[in-house]
């Protein structure tokens, strides 16, 4: 147990499950900005959002659900 205190206690530190948002904005951006994808965000931690070319929002509870809803949007419209 004061292994984990002492290991929470650094600052700085995200936790196991916690996602560095700003690279993972960067990262979808640059994976599907060309395919025709912007306006990338989180709201509140729990909401990532992209827009389409066509304005449709697409969304998702963390990036790569996110991702999976882009993917399947694209290769619908293939």
């Amino acid at each position: 147990m004061a292994g984990e205190a002492q290991a929470g206690a650094v600052s700085g530190r995200r936790g196991v499950f916690e996602v560095d948002e700003d690279a993972a904005l960067a990262e979808l951006e640059k994976a599907w900005a060309d395919g025709g994808y912007h306006g990338f965000c989180v709201l509140e931690r729990s909401m990532w959002c992209a827009i389409s070319s066509s304005g449709v929002v697409l969304t998702g509870s963390t990036p790569d659900a996110l991702n999976q809803q882009i993917r399947a949007h694209w290769q619908a419209l293939q």
